[in-house]
């Protein structure tokens, strides 16, 4: 149980007032039901004349204080059944069990009632380190990790915690101290007949441990083959369109149903085996009572000990009494190995190592709003440390320029692009902005001097305002419309239902693909960034669409340092530079007209040949 107390030092910290309180109400609760059961003994042997000894009051100092309570108890029953007779007494004993009751019950209340806050709050909050922990994550880690699977760690697996894990914190704070106050009464009683008691339980405990240990690798398997359909679903719902268009539905359903069948073997498993908890713990108990009668009858038939027949049915109560908490903690156990194999998952997020980091002193960059230039030198990156994607590149991009980076797909230009704002580090060399490695500087400000406008818009799930606001706080309605409007966006905005209070739809569904494109590009220009990176903004649009997009795109690159990768050679003929990238590494570079020189025949003319004649066989 020691990982089951770690993930407690970890995240109970803000919640030890609550902790401390259910404790106490605990502890209250089992001294209530001691006392409550101690009530048995003078009904069974004064009032049917099984004791027949005559009380009489002590005082303290008369004899310990065990015996002084217990004599001066029956002293006072005895007082009760000589004045007002038998049957009186068994009702004031009676109305005295159903109070004692009343506040065990009322203190058993008290104890769930402050354990649910610290429950709850745990859950939230494991809930929240993970989400941090995405978003802060590099966006390297998820092209290593599939989506749905860390879907899965962050609903599935954090949900079985509450359920297994959390629901189970009551149990385990109450069922110890009712156990262990019980115990401290048996040895009060019988100190012969506890010894044999915790030779018996130790041993029961060991079955169950065996058993609980297997039942977490069990659960372990089954959360990862959970991963791995939530994987399938998120694929499937992100291609529906290609899967439909190749007819591939019934190959999707047959590997969806194979890792549904795997995941419903290992639940089967796993369940069956949390079932074993309550009868494994039941006939254990049951074991261990008729173990404890033999013996314990045999000290009083034996005349071995000063145990007499009312003792001992007291102390079977109180037995009794700890076998139904002994198999909540059982059951407890086992739910708790299956959470902790969900804790181990999510753990894999939580204790990702982010190598994207801010230095303790970052260097400053100036904040006058002014162009910015970036510096690659001598830079080689590898995805995976092993196959280099850039090959010691180096280039200079002046303060206000506007540079292209053409070539063949995978050709390293989008990979290059994500190096400025640090969604990777170099493997060697070094990236600068404003003159100053992007390692020296603060994350948060690096990326804040940075517009991006990819290929795919990536729209919310929200209003047109808040997806052009996104990421600048305070945004006022005629601040997004002044850069909707230079995006060329405002006129379809107003023409719609709602104008920029209207819902777009889960990634922007709702939407053409240039409305799409328009209303990021109005999400950079309220940015006003001081680099602009522009990944094939245009390339997935008709010609309307384009003309559009690009006469925003034209008026957003104005006086900004500009990044624009593209295919379509006819969007950056008017870049300062154009770098042609071949495997990883700037094969040419020069103007427009330059690279189209006579003198010139490299990759760059052919790849504006090999558009010309594309061209010429669409038109035809």
């Amino acid at each position: 149980m020691k990982d089951f107390f770690a993930i407690l030092r970890r995240f109970v910290s803000p919640y030890k007032k609550y902790l401390a309180l259910n404790i106490l109400f605990n502890l209250l609760t089992a001294f209530l039901t001691l006392f409550s059961f101690a009530l048995i003994i003078p009904i069974l042997q004064m009032l049917f004349k099984i004791d027949t000894t005559h009380y009489t009051l002590m005082h303290v100092g008369d004899g310990s204080l065990k015996e002084v309570a217990f004599n001066n108890f029956y002293y006072y029953t005895q007082e009760l059944i000589a004045t007002y007779g038998p049957i009186a007494t068994l009702g004031a004993l009676a109305a005295a069990l159903v109070v004692m009751t009343g506040f065990k019950t009322g203190t058993a209340y008290l104890s769930s009632y402050f354990i649910i806050p610290m429950r709850s709050g745990i859950v939230r909050d494991i809930r929240n380190y993970v989400y941090d922990k995405i978003t802060a994550l590099p966006i390297g880690f998820f092209t290593v990790e599939r989506k749905g699977d860390v879907m899965a760690r962050m609903s599935g697996d954090v949900a079985e915690i509450e359920n297994s894990i959390m629901a189970s914190l009551d149990m385990m704070f109450k069922n110890p101290v009712m156990i262990i106050v019980c115990l401290g009464m048996m040895i009060a009683i019988s100190w012969q007949l506890t010894l044999f008691v915790f030779i018996l339980l130790p041993l029961a405990g060991i079955v169950m441990g065996r058993v609980g240990k297997r039942l977490k690798r069990q659960s372990l398997e089954g959360q990862n083959q959970w991963g791995v359909l939530m994987s399938t679903i998120e694929e499937t719902l992100g291609g529906l369109r290609i899967i439909k268009a190749f007819n591939a539905e019934d190959k999707m359903r047959r590997r969806f149903h194979d890792e549904n069948q795997v995941f419903y073997r290992l639940s089967n498993s796993v369940a069956r085996r949390q079932q074993l908890a309550h009868p494994m713990s039941e006939f254990l108990g049951t074991t261990a009572i008729a173990i404890i009668l033999w013996f314990g009858g045999a000290l009083i038939l034996s005349g071995t000990s000063n145990l007499n027949a009312a003792d001992f049915i007291y102390y079977m109560v109180i037995f009794y009494s700890i076998i139904n908490p002994a198999k909540d903690l059982s059951k407890a156990t086992y739910s708790i190995q299956k959470g902790l194999a969900s804790m181990e998952r999510v753990d894999k997020i939580l204790n990702a190592v982010n190598p994207i980091q801010s230095p303790a002193e970052p260097e400053a960059l100036p904040s006058d709003g002014k162009p910015v230039g970036v510096e690659f030198d001598g830079v080689t990156f590898s995805y995976d440390g092993q196959v280099d994607v850039l090959h010691d590149v180096s280039l200079r991009v002046a303060p206000g320029s506007t540079v292209a980076l053409v070539g063949q797909s995978g050709s390293g230009k989008s990979t290059m692009a994500d190096l400025i704002p640090r969604f990777y580090d170099p493997s060697a060399g070094a990236v600068r902005v404003g003159g100053k490695d992007v390692r020296s500087l603060s994350v948060a400000q690096l990326r804040s001097l940075m517009g991006n406008v990819n290929q795919e818009a990536i729209l919310f799930n929200d209003t047109i305002f808040n997806n052009i606001a996104f990421g600048v706080e305070g945004a006022t309605l005629e601040q997004v419309r002044a850069a909707a409007r230079i995006a060329n966006a405002d006129e379809f905005i107003m023409a719609t239902e709602q104008g920029y209070d209207t819902p777009i739809g889960d990634r922007g569904c709702r939407l053409s693909g240039g409305q799409r494109q328009r209303i990021s590009i109005a999400r950079a220009v309220l940015k006003n960034p001081a680099i602009l990176i522009l990944d094939e903004a245009t390339s997935a649009l008709d010609s309307e669409s384009e003309t559009l997009v690009q006469q925003a795109l034209d008026r957003l690159m104005d006086g900004r340092t500009t990044i624009v990768i593209a295919h379509r050679l006819s969007t950056i003929r008017r870049a300062d530079l154009i770098c042609v990238m071949h495997e990883g590494r700037i094969v040419e570079s020069g103007t427009h007209d330059e690279l189209l020189a006579p003198a010139a025949a490299g990759y760059y003319r052919r790849l504006v040949e090999m558009q010309s004649l594309q061209s010429e066989s669409d038109n035809r």
